[in-house]
């Protein structure tokens, strides 16, 4: 089986965001040729028309094909750029070239910014989408009938599929080769890459550290930080606001003003947080994660995984942790 792919550029296009996704694919025609498997990806870079296109670092790619609804690929990727509204009005091609071919594809992907591309053609109305977070208010201001959802790496509805800021394309390129070839020649190229196989679609693209330093509340700031260095204690509300000297109503009203979430929530996001990271980098059993994270039992963990990450703990362990889940793991087999 080939693969064919566009990576679709333009004028001001984000360099990384073309070169990630091509480097994920080159490196899978490698391993699938090494393992003597059949199939292989077959990469264009696409513009309007042929020739160098200039990116937003001054270095140029050269596109060898040129948009065509009689050459339609079986996926294709439009990158992002700094300054999307000005590529909107300056390639309107792309938008109207994408309407009519994502009906002939088998996958139509815009990667950060990119998804105004889909977004202007229609393509995303009464649907959930994702883009980077710098951009995601204009997004959902300017397409109204788009579901915007920031709070995830990457977002497929269908056969499309959007993702967020840059390195997040990796992710997204990765899960295609998953889709397309299987786990181990994905595993094969995250490894050459030093990237992890796949991060979840639906995990944040933020860490709740990052998130922390950007609240301008200093009380509220310095709580956010101790309450992720005191994962694993039992907190309420009541001690989050007399840290504060705070009533709990003023404490919860000033709390979600800032930070745009619930103390429980946010609390509740930063033990997930925790135990992702046990999972993804030791060999404890799923309980004792479940406890040094402050999530009480595994069953409190499974449901907490289920709201924030859409996956289950040992779901998570099989598919992101440096081993296979093992028996200490079989809790959860049994249920």
């Amino acid at each position: 089986m080939t693969v064919t792919i566009d990576i679709v550029i333009y004028p001001g296009f984000k360099m990384l965001e073309a070169i990630g996704p091509l480097s994920v694919f080159n490196a899978a025609n490698l391993h699938l040729e090494r393992r003597g498997q059949s199939g292989r990806y077959d990469v264009k870079i696409a513009s309007v028309s042929r020739g160098e296109i200039g990116s937003d670092i001054g270095v140029s790619l050269p596109a060898t094909k040129a948009l065509d609804l009689l050459s339609v690929p079986h996926t294709a990727i439009i990158v992002g750029a700094p300054r999307i509204e000005q590529a909107l009005e300056d390639t309107p091609q792309i938008a109207a070239w994408v309407k009519l071919a994502a009906q002939r594809m088998t996958r139509t992907a815009a990667l950060c910014s990119g998804t105004f591309f889909l977004a202007e053609a229609g393509l995303l109305d009464g649907k959930r989408a994702t883009t980077h977070w710098a951009v995601a208010n204009s997004l959902q201001e300017r397409y109204p009938s788009v579901h915007v959802d920031v709070d995830c790496i990457f977002v497929g509805e269908g056969c499309l599929w959007t993702s967020a800021g840059v390195t997040a394309g990796i992710d997204l390129a990765l899960a295609f080769v998953e889709e397309d070839f299987g786990l181990d020649i994905a595993l094969d190229v995250a490894r050459d890459l030093v990237v992890y196989l796949k991060r979840p679609g639906g995990q944040s693209q933020f860490s709740l550290q990052l998130a922390s330093q950007a609240t301008s509340h200093a009380g509220i700031r310095g709580l956010q930080n101790w309450l992720l260095a005191n994962i694993d204690k039992p907190i309420d509300a009541a001690e989050m606001a007399a840290r504060l000297s705070m009533s709990v109503r003023n404490f919860n009203r000033i709390f979600r003003r800032e930070t745009g979430t619930t103390p429980s929530d946010f609390l509740e996001r930063g033990r997930v947080e925790a135990a992702r990271r046990m999972l993804e980098e030791g060999n404890l059993p799923s309980k004792t994660i479940a406890a040094k994270a402050g999530l009480g039992g595994y069953e409190a963990m499974r449901n907490a995984f289920r709201r924030v990450l859409g996956v289950t703990p040992n779901a998570y362990r099989e598919r992101f942790g440096r081993r296979r889940a093992t028996a200490c793991d079989s809790t959860e087999r049994r249920q």
